[in-house]
C-alpha cells in the first residue's frame, strides 16, 4: 500500500470539561432559545435596546417608518380585494359557528387590525375559519342548545375564545417549551375532560394525520350545509354522516325546490370561477369577488321575487353598529368553562400544530400559512411572533365580541396574488368591514342562508385533498393508514373522534420508532474506505472477522431493552452465516455511534451488557464515532476503562482499519499498540 494511505491512529476523545455554571447555561439555552433571540441587543445601547424590544414585541414599527405611498396602493388594492371575501366569508362561518352573523364580521374587524400591530407576515389575512367554526359549534353545541339557550351559548363561545387567545400567547413566548408544557399540562386537561386530552395531543399531528383529519371535517362541514340547500328549519346538530343523512332523508316532505335550485345555481357559479382562477392566475379576482357578487345577486334575486315568502330563508335583520364591548360575557365561574377551556385550548392549539408541516402541505392554517408565502418572497417568519399575534388578536377578540380567529389559507392566498406589500392590507381589509357594519348591514337583510352555505361548501371543496391520501398509499403505507383512520373517525364519528384517532396512531408511530430504532450491517464499498448499510448497497461486502453495526437513534431508556436483544440476534445471526460460509471468525464486534447523539444511564448498562455478552463469545466490542454527549457519560460512568480507550475510534474506517492490524499482527488476545496502519 502507498505511503498515502498511511497515517497516527485517531482515536475517540473525550471533550474538554467545561465549569457547571457554563454547562447549565449553555444547556438552558440550547433547550429553551435555540434561535436566540436576544442575540440583537448584545453591545447595544439602553437606548436601543428599547427600541428593539419594542420592535420585536410590535413589528408594525420595525417596517412602518420604511412604508412608502407605493406600498400603499398594493396595500389598498389587496385589503379591499380581501375584504370582498372576508365579508361574505365572515357571516357564512358565524352561520357553521351557530354565532350570529354579526359575530363573523366583527371577527374580521379588531382582530386584524391587532395582527397589523403584532403579527410579522405581510401575506397573512386574518379572519375566521371554517375547521375552527365547525368544531365550536360540535364541541360547545354538544353541551348547550345553541337555539335553546343563546346567551350562555355566546357566552361560551367567547371565554372559549379567550382560553384560546390565552394559551397560543404562552406558546408564542414559551414555543421551545411547548411540548414540554403541554405534558405538564396534561393533568389539568384531563381533569377539563375526562375521555379526551385533545389539547395536549394535538401537538403531536402528524402531516398524514392533518392530511385526513382536514379532508374529513371538509366532508364534515359540507354535509351540514345541506340544511340551507334543502331549506330545512330542524337539523341535527351531531357531525356524523350517519346522523347527517338520517336528519336529511327523514325530513324529505319538508324539502324546498327553491331553495335546492339556488343552491345547485350559486354552488355550480362559484366553483366555474375557482377552475377558472385556477386555470390562470392572473384571474385571481374573480375567484375572490365570487362569494360577494353571489351575496348581492342572491339578495337582489330574492327581493325582487319574495322569495323570502316561498320557503327561501333569509339573514334577516343585523345589527348596525361597531363591536360592542364582551367582557361581562365572559363566564369563568360558569359550570360550562371546562368545555369553553377545552375547546379553547383545542381549536387555539390545532392552528398552531400546522406550523411544523408548513413546507409539507397545501391546506395549511395559522402560522403555517405565513411561513408558506414568506417563503415564497424570501423573507423571515418569526413563529414565537406569530404565536403572539394570533393569541393577542383572540384575547382582544373575545373582548370585543369576536370569537376564534386564524389565518385561512384561501384568504391570505387572496391576499399574496392581489400583491399585498405590508400587513397594512389587513387594517384597509378592518376599515372596509368597519363600514360595512357601520352602514351597510341592512343591505344584508335579504341575503339567503343558501348562498352562505353555498360558499362554505365551495370554500371546503378544496380541503378535501384526496389525491394526497392516495399519494400517501404509494410513499408510507403507514401514513395512509393514519390518514384514512382519521378521515374515517371524522366522517362517521365525530371531530374529537377523529382528532384522537389522528394524534393516537401519529403518537404510537412516534414511539415505535423511539422504542425500536433501526440497527442495520454495514459494509464496505469497493475501491474505497466508505462503510454503508449492505441492504442499501448489495455491492457492500462484509469484512472478515468483524460485524459492522449502525445504530441510528440516541440509546436511553425507552430503547435499551429492543437494542440489547437486537445486537444479540445480529451476533448469532453473523455467527451462524460464518460457519454456512465457511469464512474467518468473528472476532470484533464494531458499534457505529455516529447516530447517537445522547446515551442516558439506561444505555450505559446496555452497553455494558453488550461489552460482557461479546466478551463471553471470545470477541472483542469497539465503539467508532461516538458523539461528545456520550463520550462525557462514558467518561463518567467509567465505561471508557472498561471498554477500552484503544478501542474506541473517530471513524468506522479506522476502527475497521486498527482490528485488521491486530489480526494479522497477533493472535493474542492483549491490544497491539499502533502506530501506523492500512485503511484498505
Amino acid at each position: 500500500m502507498g505511503e498515502s494511505n498511511l497515517e497516527t491512529p485517531r482515536r475517540a476523545a473525550v471533550p474538554p470539561k467545561k465549569p457547571f455554571s457554563a454547562s447549565l447555561t449553555s444547556a438552558f439555552k440550547e433547550t429553551f432559545f435555540p434561535d436566540d433571540p436576544f442575540r440583537q441587543f448584545k453591545n447595544q445601547s439602553p437606548s436601543r435596546k428599547f427600541v428593539l424590544g419594542l420592535q420585536y414585541l410590535a413589528p408594525i414599527f420595525e417596517w412602518a417608518p420604511r412604508y412608502t405611498f407605493e406600498f400603499f396602493k398594493a396595500d389598498l388594492i389587496s385589503g379591499i380585494t380581501i375584504a370582498s371575501l372576508a365579508v361574505p366569508q365572515g357571516i357564512s362561518y358565524a352561520n357553521l359557528a351557530n354565532v350570529p352573523p354579526t359575530m363573523g364580521l366583527y371577527s374580521s374587524f379588531v382582530p386584524p387590525l391587532v395582527y397589523a400591530i403584532f403579527g410579522s407576515s405581510r401575506d397573512v389575512a386574518v379572519g375566521t375559519v371554517a375547521v375552527g367554526s365547525l368544531l365550536i359549534s360540535s364541541m360547545i353545541g354538544r353541551e348547550i342548545h345553541p337555539t335553546e339557550n343563546p346567551k350562555l351559548y355566546l357566552q361560551t363561545v367567547m371565554t372559549a375564545t379567550f382560553c384560546a387567545g390565552l394559551v397560543e400567547t404562552c406558546l408564542g413566548f414559551l414555543r421551545s417549551l411547548d411540548r414540554v408544557l403541554m405534558i405538564s399540562l396534561s393533568p389539568v386537561l384531563i381533569w377539563f375532560d375526562g375521555e379526551s386530552i385533545t389539547g395536549f395531543l394535538v401537538d403531536y399531528l402528524s402531516h398524514a394525520a392533518i392530511v385526513g383529519f382536514m379532508s374529513g371535517a371538509a366532508i364534515v362541514v359540507c354535509l351540514q350545509q345541506l340544511k340551507g340547500i334543502l331549506g330545512l328549519v330542524h337539523f341535527t346538530l351531531e357531525t356524523d354522516i350517519v346522523s347527517v343523512l338520517r336528519a336529511v332523508f327523514t325530513q324529505t316532505r319538508l324539502w324546498r325546490w327553491e331553495s335546492c335550485v339556488l343552491g345547485c345555481i350559486f354552488l355550480s357559479f362559484l366553483i366555474l370561477t375557482k377552475y377558472l382562477s385556477k386555470r390562470k392566475a392572473a384571474f385571481f379576482w374573480i375567484n375572490a369577488m365570487a362569494p360577494l357578487t353571489s351575496v348581492i345577486l342572491g339578495s337582489i334575486l330574492v327581493y325582487l321575487t319574495h322569495a323570502e315568502k316561498h320557503g327561501v330563508q333569509v339573514i334577516g335583520h343585523l345589527k348596525k353598529g361597531l363591536n360592542p364591548p364582551s367582557v361581562s360575557e365572559l363566564s369563568f365561574q360558569s359550570p360550562y368553562f371546562k368545555t369553553a377551556f377545552k375547546t379553547g385550548a383545542t381549536v387555539g392549539i390545532i392552528s398552531l400544530a400546522l406550523t411544523y408541516i408548513a413546507q409539507l402541505m397545501r391546506v395549511q392554517e395559522g402560522v403555517a400559512v405565513g411561513r408558506s408565502f414568506a417563503m415564497y418572497k424570501n423573507y423571515h417568519i418569526d413563529g414565537n411572533k406569530e404565536m403572539i399575534a394570533f393569541g393577542m388578536m383572540n384575547l382582544a377578540g373575545s373582548l370585543t365580541s369576536c370569537y376564534l380567529t386564524s389565518g385561512p389559507f384561501s384568504r391570505t392566498a387572496v391576499n399574496f396574488n392581489a400583491g399585498c406589500k405590508t400587513a397594512v392590507s389587513n387594517i384597509v381589509m378592518a376599515t372596509a368591514v368597519m363600514i360595512t357594519l357601520l352602514f351597510l348591514t341592512p343591505l344584508f337583510h335579504y341575503t339567503p342562508l343558501v348562498v352562505l352555505s353555498s360558499i362554505i361548501i365551495a370554500a371546503m371543496l378544496g380541503l378535501i385533498d384526496y389525491g394526497s391520501i392516495i399519494h400517501l398509499w404509494a410513499i408510507d403505507k403507514f401514513d395512509f393508514i393514519v390518514s384514512i383512520s382519521a378521515f374515517l373517525g371524522v366522517v362517521f364519528s365525530s371531530v374529537e373522534t377523529g382528532l384522537i384517532i389522528a394524534v393516537s396512531l401519529s403518537i404510537l408511530r412516534l414511539l415505535l420508532a423511539l422504542s425500536r430504532p433501526r440497527t442495520y450491517a454495514l459494509g464496505n464499498i469497493p475501491n474505497s474506505i466508505t462503510y454503508s448499510s449492505i441492504e442499501q448497497y448489495p455491492s457492500a461486502t462484509n469484512v472478515p472477522g468483524m460485524l459492522i453495526l449502525h445504530i441510528d437513534s440516541p440509546i436511553y431508556y425507552a430503547n435499551v431493552s429492543y437494542l440489547r436483544e437486537r445486537i444479540s440476534r445480529w451476533l448469532y445471526e453473523e455467527e451462524d452465516r460464518v460457519k454456512s460460509a465457511g469464512e474467518t471468525s468473528l472476532h470484533y464486534v464494531i458499534l457505529d455511534m455516529s447516530a447517537v447523539s445522547s446515551i442516558d444511564s439506561s444505555g450505559i448498562s446496555m452497553v455494558e451488557d453488550v461489552r460482557k455478552n461479546v466478551d463471553r463469545r471470545g470477541l472483542k466490542l469497539v465503539l467508532a464515532n461516538p458523539g461528545s454527549e456520550v463520550m462525557k457519560k462514558l467518561a463518567k460512568s467509567k465505561m471508557i476503562e472498561k471498554v477500552g480507550e484503544e478501542l474506541m475510534y473517530l471513524t468506522v474506517a479506522e476502527a475497521v482499519a486498527a482490528c485488521k492490524f491486530m489480526l494479522h499482527s497477533s493472535k493474542s488476545t492483549s491490544v497491539v499498540e499502533l502506530n501506523t496502519y492500512d485503511y484498505v
